[in-house]
């Protein structure tokens, strides 16, 4: 093949972004050169970034100047507001590509099997986390009427939700939040909100950073009872092997031990606490039941048969995302993924399925930060590009790079570019400058477009 090697990406997360990169930076980018379009079903590019992270961790959101400097190259294209697989199928795909890449993460809450917990008041994170960040699909309004609020898990996404309840909006404005979201913060009426872990504080899987921002609000207490703090054998080990679990236990115990102060919103931290049952009357929550767990010798916990009924009007289960099954692909449900070997995807007689590939959540599941995606970019990039160099792959029928315009343009689609991105960047940030911030983020799909010149 003398031409550069076609591959699709669907998908424009920072998994996505990492795979381009990766194919960028690869030998083949010299000969025989690579080009590469990237296909989003958002108007906008970037993913978990714009729509996972929370709109207090400017930090984090920060990843997204090294992604602006991919997507800037000029063997990349983007492709906004495109759908898999009704705008552009899987046939098409491989009709246009040497090889395709599905990058497409995941954005539903994982399922949690207890009693009441489809009352109404219990609500999954992810949604949650979809209305604060402005996703354009979700209703534009989050019921916010009660004062107490019980969070189950205790990883980062169960910090975000606790740190958005109990700040106030206008702690929150600073922030790119659109107005939708502080009108309806601004009516949150939570004071108290639980978090709760079934295990012990070495097994939470808070990030030391995260954990220790919690305390930074002048209107947020955090509240640990020092029963709490209790470590195995196997915990100390952990401890010691491990840093950041060391800091977040420490972390820990120096808020089990001070003084608790008169900071107006408090966020309690319970270990050792099993959810058992969400407690309802009239199809409403009303409380929470939990069972006392303690250690049972080997690193995990077992309960005691003492149980505990919690005062709240809510309650939000923080234990993971779960992917969106692709059609025309295998799909593994119980892990929420596509079966693959290194990124390659496995049919279910465990062959290799010709030029189609695997990298980020959708490969590995929900877990780890965004810096891990690289890892599983680059061993899926690897794998693509020993393909193409033994002949495995077949290449693609009609590899012009003008093919997959005029099929959108056939099917009637309102594709976005990189220069649309650039467009609406633009407008967004001049909204913010209007009020002092950095950006107010366009929440509208139909606003999105036009902005982006679609």
């Amino acid at each position: 093949m003398t031409r550069p090697i076609r591959v699709a990406i669907v998908g424009a997360g920072p998994a996505g972004i990492y795979a381009a990169d990766a194919l960028l930076k690869s030998d083949a980018a010299g000969t025989p050169g690579v080009s590469i379009d990237l296909f989003e079903r958002m108007p906008a590019p970037f993913g978990l970034i714009r729509y996972g992270v929370a709109p207090d961790h400017p930090r984090i959101k920060g990843i997204v100047t090294a992604l602006h400097q991919v997507l800037d190259k000029p063997q990349v294209r983007l492709f906004g507001n495109v759908d898999y697989p009704s705008d552009l199928a899987l046939d098409d795909l491989h009709r246009f590509y040497d090889a395709v890449v599905f990058a497409t993460g995941a954005s539903a809450d994982r399922a949690l099997g207890l009693p009441g917990i489809d009352l109404d008041g219990s609500h999954g994170a992810a949604d949650f986390v979809s209305w604060y960040d402005g996703h354009p699909d979700v209703d534009r309004d989050w019921p916010l009427e009660a004062e107490k609020v019980a969070v189950l898990g205790v990883g980062n996404v169960a910090l975000d939700v606790a740190r958005i309840l109990a700040k106030t909006a206008d702690e929150l404005l600073p922030t790119e939040i659109p107005p939708n979201v502080h009108a309806g913060l601004r009516r949150n009426r939570a004071r108290e909100v639980h978090v709760f872990g079934r295990r012990g504080p070495a097994q939470a899987k808070f990030s030391p950073m995260e954990l220790r921002e919690l305390d930074h609000s002048p209107t947020i207490e955090v509240v640990v009872d020092p029963e709490d703090i209790e470590y195995d054998a196997g915990s100390i080990a952990e401890r010691r092997a491990v840093k950041h679990v060391d800091l977040v236990a420490a972390t820990l115990e120096n808020w089990a031990i001070r003084d608790v102060g008169d900071r107006p919103h408090r966020v309690h931290l319970h270990f050792f606490e099993s959810p058992v049952e969400v407690l309802g009357a009239d199809g409403r929550v009303v409380g929470l039941r939990t069972e006392r767990t303690e250690y049972d010798g080997t690193g995990n916990v077992r309960g005691t048969g003492r149980f505990t009924d919690w005062d709240v009007q809510a309650v939000y289960r923080a234990v993971g995302y779960y992917s969106d099954e692709l059609p025309k692909l295998p799909f593994d449900p119980v892990s929420g993924t596509v079966p693959h070997a290194a990124g390659r995807v496995l049919d279910g007689d465990g062959s290799h399925r010709t030029a189609t590939y695997v990298t980020g959540w959708i490969k590995r599941g929900p877990v780890g930060l965004i810096g891990h995606t690289k890892g599983d970019a680059n061993e899926t990039v690897a794998c693509l590009l020993d393909d193409h160099a033994a002949g495995r792959l077949p290449g693609a029928a009609e590899p012009d790079p003008a093919a997959v315009e005029e099929h959108l343009r056939g099917q009637g689609v309102r594709y976005t570019t990189w220069a649309g991105w650039q467009l609406l960047d633009a407008h967004e940030r001049a909204l913010g400058e209007a009020e002092g911030r950095e950006r107010v983020k366009v929440v509208e799909r139909e606003e999105m477009l036009r902005h982006s010149g679609a």
